[in-house]
């Protein structure tokens, strides 16, 4: 099975933050979107539900990192400014 790397999964300290952000922050919601999308289509890959080549799932997962590191900014400050 492969492991879940979720937004949640991945930084559980932040999941009431994640929810605020997602109802009040547009720009973010769109972003976890995409984040979860990306996420989504890497585990199906990895499960063997869909086929890629390998150059597409290391572009889709380095893309996933980068969203989860914009994310992982917005949260962190967010969390400055209150």
């Amino acid at each position: 099975m492969v492991e879940k790397h979720d937004l949640i999964h991945e930084l559980p300290e932040f999941r009431e933050q994640i929810h605020q952000m997602k109802m009040d922050n547009a720009h973010f919601a769109k972003l976890f979107d995409e984040y979860h999308q990306h996420d989504h289509e890497v585990r199906r890959i990895e499960n063997g539900v869909e086929v890629s080549s390998d150059e597409y799932i290391e572009n889709l997962k380095k893309q996933r990192l980068s969203l989860k590191d914009q994310l992982f900014a917005m949260l962190k400050s967010d969390e400055a400014s209150v």
